[in-house]
């Protein structure tokens, strides 16, 4: 059999094995989304009670009926500690039933999907008042947007990566751990930029959420970068896997925590996705109620990342640039 012909089967089997695996990825990517985001189904949602349930068991089971009895409720002595543990993002609701109208409160923007399960209350009660407390933005009204933010900074972050490894190379690991700084800082500050000041999507604070989105960029360009130089040519899939199949669709940005089946609810806070969701919610809707634990669980993600590709790509000599 001659070199060339031999040559071109080769490559055909290369690229009928890329082309498998790549629908493979994509099914997992419409499987993912679709499990999680597909059907929000009620599981678990934290709810402030302010008054006494047995006076009013038809209005405890009505907006039980709507929530499909996944409302966990905890007392609070009055509405006020119940609102603010609200802010505080500790319930996603509250239930007054001490006021002459009963009146359930939402917070829209602690998680968009939740509040517009609560709001049904009202039609299938229209005893029950629905006030929403922390309405979203008008350039935001389903909630989408920070989700879109994440999103966008997760795609560059990782398509970057390979793209300078493949066409601007050879890099040292010095000026390729540089490059990935500099692309955090860089890329963050342009996304926050444009969409805060020039678009007006969102009311970002400009420092906080710059530095929300460089952790999360960082953290996104380190793994990719470390998975080059591991597994080379085929880094793609582990990175895919991590930010987009599982990160993205557990994140909490489209669909809140409560809604998502478990598997995606428990891990929703502990991936770099979920905490830049939670971290950016925070800082534009509830800027004095802004939590250490997303924060902390992003920055422990993007430095571990950034350190393991710092101590690889020095060991081995070699970063996504270099031939």
């Amino acid at each position: 059999m001659s070199a060339p012909t031999e040559h071109r089967r080769s490559a055909t089997r290369r690229a009928v094995v890329i082309a498998a695996l790549a629908v493979v990825m994509g099914s997992l990517f419409v499987a993912s989304y679709s499990l999680a985001l597909g059907d929000p189904v009620p599981h678990r949602i934290e709810a402030a009670l302010v008054g006494d349930p047995a006076g009013h068991e038809s209005t405890v089971d009505s907006v039980q009926r709507v929530a499909q009895d996944g409302l966990v409720f905890h007392p609070y002595a009055s509405v006020a500690d119940a609102l603010h543990a609200v802010d505080e993002q500790n319930v996603y609701a509250a239930l007054d039933l001490t006021a002459p109208t009963p009146t359930l409160y939402v917070a829209s923007a602690a998680g968009a999907s939740v509040a517009r399960v609560l709001e049904q209350v009202a039609v299938a009660d229209p005893a029950v008042r629905v006030v929403d407390t922390r309405p979203l933005g008008t350039h935001d009204p389903n909630g989408v947007e920070i989700f879109y933010l994440m999103l966008v900074a997760t795609i560059v972050g990782f398509i970057t990566v390979f793209q300078v490894g493949a066409n601007a190379g050879p890099f040292s690991p010095r000026r390729w751990t540089a490059f990935v700084a500099g692309l955090a800082v860089g890329a963050s500050l342009v996304f926050t930029l444009v969409d805060g000041l020039l678009l007006h999507r969102l009311t970002l604070p400009v420092l906080e959420s710059w530095g929300i989105l460089a952790l999360h960029i960082l953290a996104v360009a380190s793994f990719c970068s470390l998975m080059v130089v591991l597994i080379g040519r085929w880094a793609i899939v582990p990175t895919w896997l991590f930010f987009v199949v599982l990160g993205n669709s557990s994140s909490g940005g489209a669909v809140a925590p409560p809604l998502l089946p478990a598997p995606f609810a428990f891990v929703s806070q502990w991936l770099p996705s979920g905490a830049t969701v939670t971290s950016l919610r925070n800082a534009v809707y509830f800027a004095n109620c802004q939590h250490l634990q997303p924060i902390a669980v992003l920055a422990v993600w993007a430095v571990a990342l950034f350190g393991a590709m710092i101590v690889v790509t020095h060991k081995l000599g070699k970063s996504p640039g270099t031939d």
